[in-house]
């Protein structure tokens, strides 16, 4: 949906937004008109989606989600896995308290089941994998007793680095994938040649769907994901995976590191660095960062510049996470 639809479609679209708390302006008319437009901007600049003002399949979802709190419904495995804010919610609990459900990722799957089994068999609850009204209870009580830090989500980020390579001048035996949206694909190309000189185990990915682009990194077990996209927005920004109570400090460090070497090479000006849950993002279970610089007709000309950037962040992480 985009500015000037109108129809019932746009009233639901009109009544999520004001339910996650971005009101429209004039209030529930139907029509797709500017103060839509900008509610939807203020929606997706939240929700570190690319800030379009329009409802695309990616926007529509995350207001489907989000909103949702915990205890609001009975949280179980089913088929499609059930997503929203009260899994993150969730997820952040157990996370807190030492039980890994992974990347607070807000979609109640397998991993997400294993560690709530793990807090009911510990707690003396019914062991079922399902967070209804009894397990909620104790998590709220033992959490209570807690501190607010990222808990053992980031501990496991830190393991994940701890690695020791022979020399840090190269970025021997890293196991990259690098991906391409639109016109960017360039932009791989040449970066892959650079990564494989120095030793890297590098896969491109070239697809419009990011899901392909996260089971490609996962199937391949890579150490970090990066991901380019050539848009027709005049700023650049770079997006690593973020949501309230959680975000990946080794996406952060990697975005910001490939955002001063994009403005060093004379890229781009102050790259925005903002953390959000893109769907390859938020599928991805490695580090991983999306790279969306405009915009593109001022780019395609400086295809080399980006791609020598980008490796000089990843080169610069790299080192970085190898020293800590």
């Amino acid at each position: 949906m985009h500015r000037g639809h109108q129809g019932t479609d746009v009233v639901s679209l009109q009544r999520r937004l004001a339910g996650a708390g971005f009101v429209v302006d004039g209030g529930i008319s139907g029509e797709y008109c500017e103060s839509t437009v900008e509610a939807v901007r203020r929606f997706q600049l939240a929700e570190g989606l690319r800030t379009t003002g329009i409802c695309d399949e990616v926007t529509w979802n995350a207001l489907l989600e989000s909103g949702r709190t915990l205890g609001e419904r009975v949280l179980t495995l089913t088929a499609p896995m059930m997503r929203g804010d009260d899994v993150s919610e969730l997820q952040v609990l157990l996370a807190r308290l030492g039980f890994d459900c992974g990347k607070v990722d807000g979609i109640f799957g397998p991993d997400t089941v294993h560690a709530l089994e793990t807090f009911q068999r510990n707690s003396g609850l019914r062991i079922d994998g399902v967070c209804g009204p009894l397990t909620l209870v104790a998590l709220r009580r033992i959490s209570s007793q807690t501190g607010d830090g990222p808990g053992v989500a980031a501990l496991r980020e830190g393991l994940l680095a701890d690695v020791t390579y022979d020399t840090l001048n190269t970025i021997g035996g890293v196991r990259v994938v690098f991906g391409s949206f639109g016109a960017a694909s360039g932009v791989i190309r040449l970066a892959g040649r650079a990564l494989r000189s120095a030793g890297a185990l590098m896969v491109p990915v070239e697809d419009p769907d990011p899901s392909v682009h996260a089971t490609t990194a996962n199937q391949f077990q890579a150490d970090v994901y990066l991901a380019v996209e050539l848009v027709s927005d005049l700023r650049a920004t770079l997006t690593y995976f973020g949501v309230p109570g959680f975000a990946s400090y080794r996406g952060r460090d990697l975005a910001a590191r490939c955002a001063s070497a994009l403005t060093n090479r004379g890229v781009c000006e102050a790259p925005e660095v903002i953390g959000g849950r893109l769907v390859v993002l938020r599928e991805t279970r490695m580090p991983a960062v999306h790279c969306a610089l405009g915009p593109t007709r001022d780019l395609l000309d400086h295809v080399p510049m980006i791609s020598r950037a980008l490796c000089e962040g990843l080169l610069s992480w790299r080192r970085s996470s190898v020293s800590a």
